[in-house]
């Protein structure tokens, strides 16, 4: 609600819950391709985001792929299986305490029926040549990782069946021939254990739901959950290198609209009780996108999770580190990477948009602002995230490759009020923790430097630093039996905020 000044104003009541908190907003992150994942610093980063913002599963692309070295043939022409690299991989993610979404692609070449491949790690998207030999494999992986792992564990998993096998470049072949795929391939899963959880289609876009929840449920073909993808700009698909230009798009039901109509698919569907998880959204599907590294991303982000609530049973953000080479090894230090973090380390706003959400208290309050969280945990401590989402994009005429490589001042959006009753009488600590223009954005550092084509190690360090999620403030309150705890603050466009209220 606003006051009639245009301030903003929170008011929550302690003793007023509204549940528990969405566990779907950290449910899942992404990254590029599983041989990334068998690098030093990928998994230095991965260990280290999974500790600051509690990500409890992973998805990337090429776990078949031939870098992998999964599967080839003898010298008689029969199939051999190689887990060596699986192996290091998926141990690693096991002890860091995360779970693999596996999504079962691309095709090794001694099985694909052609040579077409995508990105500069050659994926090949053909259809395999064999589908016999296809399910042999699935079946034979699955099997590897419950004698490594036990069915306990694996039951906890998912399996998707392809990428985006909507878009040519990712499916050369046709949707009756992904239908079949994912017919051997979930036939294959089942056979290991009927338990285990596979679905698909993995689309772009939000697309083939509805065939293929049809198609499963008259061929008695199991399906756990849909996956798809949505991202928040127009024009363009599959782009990698950000030449065709992309534009944030100005419709505020952007991306959360096609996840709520996707629930409404499902629900009225023969198969209403079937999980829905986004492998992939973001603010833009190229990794060439400037808003990615932007301060305007993190306000848009968490504006994105609170549309969607609780139609999601995961929302994957693509993805948690610029070690990323669809479009080959990146070396610049800002380039409009997916990543959560750059290739050096750098914390983009983004991950402090994750890193507060995973800050929050488990038992959210009664709030009917539009663009925060209240939440308390079990010791008497407060957490207020908000945001404000301001879309400064000037339309349709200018690329976000454009737009958001400037700087970027914000305009200033009033004054934010929050107010708590129902806090228990005592001494509090609060902290006042932000990201925008200016505050925790490193991009903005960035350019303040002159832009440097590379950075040295004491400039990767002077941007941590200067970058490194720091309180803003921190005071020492008293809270009177009956009184509200009441705290103003300025806020800008694309402002966040974590108010962290400790009970001392």
């Amino acid at each position: 609600m606003r006051a009639h000044n245009q301030d903003r104003v929170i008011n929550v009541d302690l003793k007023k819950t509204a549940g528990p908190l969405p566990s779907m907003l950290n449910a899942c992150v992404g990254a590029g391709r599983a041989a990334e994942g068998l690098r030093a610093d990928w998994q230095q980063q991965l260990a280290y985001v999974r500790k600051e913002c509690g990500f409890r599963y992973i998805r990337m692309h090429g776990l078949l792929n031939d870098e992998m070295a999964v599967y080839s043939l003898d010298e008689n022409g029969h199939p051999q299986y190689n887990y060596m690299y699986v192996d290091v991989l998926f141990d690693f993610l096991h002890s860091i305490g995360m779970k693999p979404f596996v999504e079962l692609g691309f095709m090794p070449s001694a099985l694909a029926s052609g040579p077409k491949t995508i990105f500069w790690w050659r994926g090949n998207v053909t259809p395999p040549r064999d589908y016999t030999q296809w399910e042999k494999l699935v079946q034979n992986l699955v099997a590897h990782f419950t004698e490594r792992y036990g069915a306990e564990e694996v039951k906890s998993w998912y399996f998707e069946v392809w990428n985006e096998p909507n878009l040519d470049g990712f499916w050369a072949g046709s949707q009756a021939e992904y239908f079949k795929l994912y017919t051997y391939a979930a036939r294959a899963i089942k056979n290991v254990n009927p338990a285990y959880r596979v679905g698909g289609p993995g689309t772009a876009g939000a697309a083939w739901e509805p065939e293929m929840i049809d198609y499963c449920y008259q061929n008695k073909v199991p399906l756990d959950f849909i996956s798809t993808h949505a991202y928040g700009v127009k024009q363009g698909y599959l782009d990698e290198f950000g030449r065709s230009g992309t534009v944030l798009d100005k419709n505020p039901a952007s991306v959360s609209g096609e996840v709520l109509q996707s629930r409404a698919e499902i629900t009225a569907s023969k198969m209403p009780g079937l999980e829905l998880h986004y492998t992939e959204w973001s603010a833009s599907y190229t990794p060439a996108d400037p808003v990615h590294d932007s301060y305007h991303e993190a306000a848009y982000v968490l504006q994105k999770l609170k549309q969607v609530g609780t139609a999601a049973n995961s929302m994957s953000y693509w993805v948690f580190t610029d070690i990323f080479e669809e479009p080959g090894p990146r070396f610049t230090p800002f380039h409009g990477g997916f990543g959560m973090l750059t290739i050096q380390g750098i914390n983009k706003p983004v991950f402090y948009a994750y890193q507060w959400l995973n800050r929050l208290g488990h038992t959210e309050l009664v709030n009917q602002d539009a663009s925060s969280w209240i939440c308390r945990d079990g010791s008497g401590n407060v957490q207020a995230l908000v945001w404000d989402f301001t879309n400064t994009h000037p339309g349709d005429s200018v690329h976000n490759q454009r737009y958001y490589i400037r700087d970027l001042p914000s305009k200033a959006k009033g004054k934010l009020q929050l107010n708590i009753t129902g806090m228990a009488a005592g001494r509090y600590a609060v902290e006042l923790y932000k990201t925008g223009y200016g505050s925790n954005d490193a991009y903005t550092t960035y350019l303040s430097m002159g832009k440097p084509a590379q950075l040295n190690r004491q400039q990767v360090e002077l941007i941590k630093q200067q970058n490194n999620g720091a309180p803003v403030s921190r005071s020492i309150i008293a809270v009177e039996e009956n009184m509200p705890f009441i705290k103003t603050i300025d806020i800008h466009e694309n402002d966040v905020f974590l108010i962290n209220i400790l009970k001392l």
